[in-house]
């Protein structure tokens, strides 16, 4: 394997004094050096051929022993130092302290046709952040988040990706529901891959304990590295890069409600600079249309991190880097203008956003209110959000509202209760849309492929990546691989998938795994 390394991470920034690979807190360092945890006996499940290639890696690569030794721990690449990053965050509204990389070890960092990338190994052992853990990860875990990068990059969806999914041939202690049920499963190992894992919490850290000097050397190296279309000095510069984080998070989030995506634990330090989904635990996309809804168990009652209540968070969570970086600026102004800008822009983003879902071109205000009647009768009885719109594009202008409604009605869980009121406002819906649709010049072939574009046939259900695990416990990897494919093409109809067009079955609306998840990996 012949790669185009760059060390500018470890290079340009303070390194933990402390080489011990021991749980402790961390100060004046932004990373620590750690070596993976080597594994018994690691087998690959899983590589990513597409992704590998823009990397640099040849086809033989993936298929050698190197590749495989590398990518599970087991031995490091020449002329590298893996290391740990050193971050905080706030966790669930609360500033936690400390947290940092617990069981992630940054390998390196490589560049190849001028695209820079971090690969980073997910459950590759403890490092000095592990806290009270082992720093490993379970098959479990590792097959969701494998699969579902992947599934969020070809939707279109700012994420890190999947290089590669290794069984470590070690089983590993875990309690999947915090019950006071542990038990042993086995163990794996993600590579994930984006720009770099700088988080909000890089800055928090440092902001916390008035470590300035720090602060700004990590700002600036930042700047340099990954934003090299700032040009600006003194405070400009830090607002022009916060100003460019706040605008990238904003299209991430969007495109999280565009897709019915629920990250599930949305804590500044799982926040990415680069505006990337990144830390894929107990996520979930919508199946029945419900803005209440977690899959995180830890967020049951309080639900803070509901689909409805991401993009609120989303600038919670700037706010909480305004005040990290604030240190650098030393004024409020130019914080606050752009925080109100998000939310005006999310806004305006987000109804762009369901015009294009509706396939409306045409911008019209009363559009507000079609949406807001939508969403209210889309959460009034259980109906797939996915299933929903793709159905919504078969419509077409000349069709009877009871036409319409025939066509999208796969997309109800209980086809039999909507009758009576229910009925009668999915009724005035549909009149009122195909009105609208009155007012729209494409024909409607036109309007379907444009709808087809934005709203995809398939999504990694929970329930599908459930099965999946199940059948990987097994050693049986046919289904991982069937979803990895289909989930390359969501927006395609692949006839020979069209089982995957399908309602969540009712075992798994209660199913550990299927409907709900803790953060246990």
């Amino acid at each position: 394997m012949q790669l185009n390394i760059q060390n500018s991470f470890i290079n340009e920034l303070p390194a933990d004094s402390n080489s011990e690979n021991q749980v402790r807190k961390v100060f004046e360092a932004v990373f620590s050096f750690v070596n993976p945890t080597e594994p018994s006996n690691p087998k690959i499940l899983h590589t990513n051929a597409d992704l590998a290639t823009d990397i640099g890696f040849s086809m033989s690569d993936l298929a050698s022993s190197a590749f495989l030794n590398v990518f599970s721990g087991k031995e490091i690449y020449p002329n590298t130092k893996p290391f740990a990053m050193c971050y905080g965050g706030h966790q669930f509204g609360v500033w936690a302290g400390q947290l940092g990389d617990g069981r992630a070890i940054n390998l390196f960092e490589t560049e190849n046709n001028q695209q820079k990338q971090t690969l980073q190994l997910k459950g590759a052992g403890k490092t000095p952040y592990s806290r009270n853990a082992d720093g490993l990860a379970v098959l479990r875990s590792s097959v969701r988040e494998y699969l579902c990068a992947e599934a969020m990059y070809h939707l279109g969806v700012p994420t890190t990706r999947s290089l590669s999914l290794i069984t470590s041939g070690d089983m590993v202690l875990r309690d999947i529901l915090y019950n006071g049920n542990p038990a042993y499963e086995k163990g794996a190992i993600v590579c994930r891959v984006a720009p770099s894992f700088i988080r909000f919490g890089n800055f928090e850290i440092f902001a916390s304990r008035n470590d300035i000097n720090n602060l700004k050397k990590l700002a600036d190296f930042t700047i340099q590295q990954y934003f090299p279309e700032i040009h600006s000095e003194g405070k400009e510069k830090y607002l022009a890069f916060f100003k460019k984080v706040a605008e990238t998070t904003l299209n991430m989030v969007v495109h999280w409600q565009h897709v019915g995506f629920v990250h599930g634990v949305m804590n500044t330090d799982n926040m990415s600079i680069h505006g990337i989904t990144i830390d894929y635990g107990p996520y979930g996309w919508l199946e029945d249309y419900n803005p209440d809804w977690t899959p995180n168990t830890t967020d049951a009652g309080q639900r803070r991190y509901r689909y409805g209540n991401q993009p609120q968070i989303t600038l919670w969570n700037l706010y909480q880097l305004a005040n990290a970086l604030y240190p650098l600026i030393n004024e409020t102004e130019g914080l606050e203008a752009i925080l109100h800008a998000y939310e005006e822009d999310y806004d305006k983003a987000y109804l762009t956003m369901m015009r294009n879902k509706l396939g409306l071109e045409n911008t019209i205000e009363s559009d507000t209110e079609l949406i807001h009647q939508l969403t209210n009768n889309l959460s009034i009885k259980e109906t797939d959000y996915t299933i929903f719109f793709r159905l919504l594009s078969t419509i077409q202008k000349e069709d009877t509202i009871e036409t319409a409604l025939e066509k999208i009605n796969y997309s109800f869980y209980h086809p039999e209760e909507i009758k009576d009121e229910i009925l009668n406002q999915w009724q005035i819906w549909f009149e009122n849309y195909l009105n609208r649709l009155q007012l729209e010049t494409p024909s409607d072939t036109e309007r379907k492929q444009k709808m087809n574009i934005v709203n995809p046939k398939y999504v990694l259900r929970n329930f599908m990546a459930q099965l999946a695990i199940e059948k990987a416990d097994q050693e049986d990897y046919s289904l991982l691989n069937e979803l990895f494919t289909l989930l390359l093409k969501p927006y395609d109809e692949q006839p020979q998938m069209e089982q995957w067009f399908s309602k969540r079955p009712d075992w798994a609306k209660e199913k550990v795994g299927c409907s709900m998840l803790s953060c246990s990996s």
